[in-house]
């Protein structure tokens, strides 16, 4: 009796063992868990408040619709303020705590990379950060899904056009001392001496920078012609702002897209006008008369009684790729099904403007490189780049 009853409890417990490992991390019957580690309230939050707000518009639709294969899509959040430790318990929480199944936009380069080996650990997709750093899909490439073209490249691309361009050879670089900024100084060097050009002279500059008279004279006595940056939001505007009540008037100030953003461009007075940048994807309020963008705007400024923005977009387009991923999985979700998901998507974006496709041996959905410069409140495209083209 004791030896049939040891076998008993014996499959009692490898049918509990066999269920547990079943059930994938952060999906009920009803529900899927995706966490996301933002900054709501520092230097980039004009970049990861619409960003949210844009995905939960399309998770928020999906919901309504009765969710992907009968589960409703819960979007977790946590603000780190720009600061890594704050960061690092936003990942903490979300996945061990929170136990989400994947996470989606996460911000910035330097948690994204440090918080790598937790997601590899608990087996975690990184679908979308924003962040266009080339380190992200090599710091866990199973995993890491991103969309557009690196700040390297951007960087690259935004240098030699302006040398072809107005035959600046002098360059320049004025950065956080990130991952982020290192790499967008990186590839400043490293393109000018591609290019035969110089590279003169570089500043680096704390988060909460506000005064760049010192920095902006520098360069200019330097001879600096383009000037890359790497920098906050608001830092940035002040830079160029800077620049023009000191009568710098012919440098040629090149951000990417950390720095694409509409608020960039709509500073009262022209203050930044003739700026560059280089991004993956096209301005929104640009294309706010084609189909697909229009009926965006509407709906983000219906939801949220404000105006849509490029990162509002991304949200949104982000959030719809998660759950063209999640539909093509099937209602048996597990990680690999997910992830085949993910490999299947092959199309065209008429909101963002480009082609998106993934692959097993491809995780980064598109590779064009679209130049854009201010003009009357808004950016305009000025030259798009593709592998395709």
């Amino acid at each position: 009796m004791n030896y049939t009853r040891t076998l008993i409890a014996a499959a009692a417990a490898a049918t509990l063992a066999v269920g547990a490992q079943a059930q994938t991390r952060g999906v009920t019957d009803d529900e899927i868990r995706i966490g996301g580690v933002h900054d709501l309230s520092g230097v980039f939050a004009a970049v990861s408040t619409p960003a949210v707000a844009g995905a939960n518009l399309y998770f928020d639709m999906v919901n309504e619709n009765g969710g992907v294969h009968g589960r409703r899509i819960n979007y977790l959040v946590e603000d780190h303020g720009y600061q890594l430790p704050r960061a690092t318990q936003g990942f903490n929480k979300l996945i061990e705590r929170d136990n989400v199944f994947a996470m989606l936009l996460n911000l910035g380069t330097p948690m994204n990379l440090a918080n790598a080996p937790l997601m590899e650990r608990r087996q975690v997709p990184n679908l979308f950060p924003l962040t266009a750093a080339r380190t992200i899909l090599p710091s866990m490439p199973e995993l890491t899904y991103v969309s557009f073209s690196s700040y390297y490249d951007q960087v690259a691309a935004g240098i030699e056009y302006l040398h072809n361009e107005t035959g600046a050879t002098n360059v320049c670089s004025m950065y956080l001392p990130t991952d982020f900024g290192e790499e967008i100084a990186l590839s400043s060097r490293e393109t000018a001496a591609a290019l035969g050009l110089n590279f003169v002279d570089e500043t680096t500059h704390r988060p909460d920078e506000q005064d760049f008279v010192g920095a902006v004279s520098r360069l200019r006595a330097a001879g600096c012609q383009i000037v890359t940056q790497a920098l906050g939001v608001r830092a940035g505007i002040t830079v160029v702002a800077t620049a023009k009540q000191l009568g710098w008037d012919d440098v040629l100030f090149l951000t990417t897209s950390a720095g694409f953003l509409e608020p960039v461009a709509m500073v009262p007075g022209g203050v930044t006008d003739g700026l560059y940048a280089t991004a993956g994807w096209q301005d929104l309020r640009a294309r706010a008369t084609e189909e697909a963008p229009a009926a965006f705007i509407a709906a983000y400024e219906a939801r949220y009684g404000q105006p849509a923005s490029g990162f509002a977009m991304l949200g949104y387009t982000a959030a719809q790729q998660l759950v063209m991923a999640l539909e093509a999985a099937g209602p048996d979700l597990t990680l690999e099904s997910f992830i085949a998901g993910m490999n299947s998507l092959d199309f065209d974006d008429p909101l963002l403007g480009t082609h998106i496709n993934y692959s097993a041996d491809d995780h980064q959905g598109a590779n064009d490189i679209f130049i854009s410069q201010v003009s009357g409140g808004q950016w305009n495209t000025v030259v798009r780049l593709s592998d395709d083209m």
